[in-house]
């Protein structure tokens, strides 16, 4: 018996409990998961950053770009790492599909420079460039199990030793 149910606990919000306890262990693994990605995702875009802000040293660059991505990616994967709340979910959907689409729509479509953003077309694949884009549809996949497991009132249960109905055990006197 799931005691988090029972007890209007949220087990996504949880660390991994006792043995028996799958909502808990699940949720453990979706967030480990989801931090790996985004770490993955970082670690790739700080590595690259400095070659592709050379383009545009004095700009804002693909370079610092990928500084913010990383920055981003980082962030929210010990947020949702530690918290495993539905924001940080949200914020892993949004990190990680912002960043995917980008990367997608830059691959396949050559964008100019627009305003302060440069063009940054690349119409290639490379072993790195297709680690990352792997790292986010994972990360977009793992957030998007969590959000479909935490779905706001999913989990509510009238508890049997409470009285059904308005006044709850309450007389109006």
């Amino acid at each position: 018996m799931n005691t988090a149910v029972n007890s209007g606990q949220d087990p996504l919000m949880e660390p991994s409990g006792p043995p028996g306890n799958h909502g808990r262990a699940t949720a453990f693994v979706l967030r480990v998961l989801a931090a790996a990605a985004l770490a993955v995702d970082a670690v790739v875009h700080v590595r690259f950053a400095p070659g592709y802000q050379s383009a545009a040293p004095e700009g804002l660059g693909e370079g610092n770009l990928f500084l913010v991505e990383a920055a981003a990616a980082g962030v929210t994967g010990l947020y949702v790492l530690i918290r495993g709340s539905r924001p940080a979910w949200v914020f892993t959907l949004i990190i990680a599909g912002g960043g995917l689409a980008v990367l997608l729509l830059y691959r396949y479509i050559d964008i100019p420079a627009v305003g302060p953003f440069p063009a940054m077309y690349e119409p290639i694949w490379f072993f790195d460039k297709t680690l990352t884009a792997i790292a986010q549809t994972a990360a977009v996949l793992l957030a998007a199990t969590a959000l479909t497991l935490h779905r706001p009132g999913r989990r509510k249960t009238h508890h049997p030793s409470l009285p059904r109905g308005r006044n709850r055990g309450h007389d109006d006197k």
